[in-house]
């Protein structure tokens, strides 16, 4: 495990994990939805890197696998992949759909953590 502040890349989430570490995390979250096989979900993987890195203590970027967990993609409604969900505290506040460049995901980040507070130096020691 490590801490949340040195968290610099996207982690992958399973159902069974859905809750502890995408409802219940201490920051706001990105799920990126993806298949394997969806060229799409591949273009859109470097940006989601480099926003990991720049935004690691803000927020956790996880990726959620549709082959795998099917059941978590019909209960948002994702009907297609790459989705990206923004969540904070267990509640959706922004959806994107497709493969977009990465200043167009960078703004949508910016907008997004401009409405949630920036997380306690307590919470930055928080295991992930």
């Amino acid at each position: 495990m490590a801490k949340l502040k040195d968290v610099k890349h996207p982690l992958p989430v399973t159902s069974a994990e859905w809750k502890d570490k995408v409802l219940n995390a201490p920051v706001p979250v990105i799920v990126d939805f993806w298949a394997e096989w969806c060229a799409p979900c591949h273009m859109i993987a470097p940006h989601l890197n480099r926003l990991a890195e720049e935004y690691a203590g803000r927020l956790l970027i996880y990726k959620l696998d549709v082959d795998a967990n099917g059941d978590i993609a019909m209960q948002y409604n994702v009907h297609s992949i790459p989705t990206l969900l923004f969540l904070y505290r267990g509640e959706v506040k922004d959806t994107l759909v497709g493969a977009m460049p990465y200043q167009v995901l960078k703004r949508k980040v910016e907008e997004f953590l401009s409405t949630v507070p920036e997380p306690s130096a307590d919470v930055l020691e928080t295991e992930v």
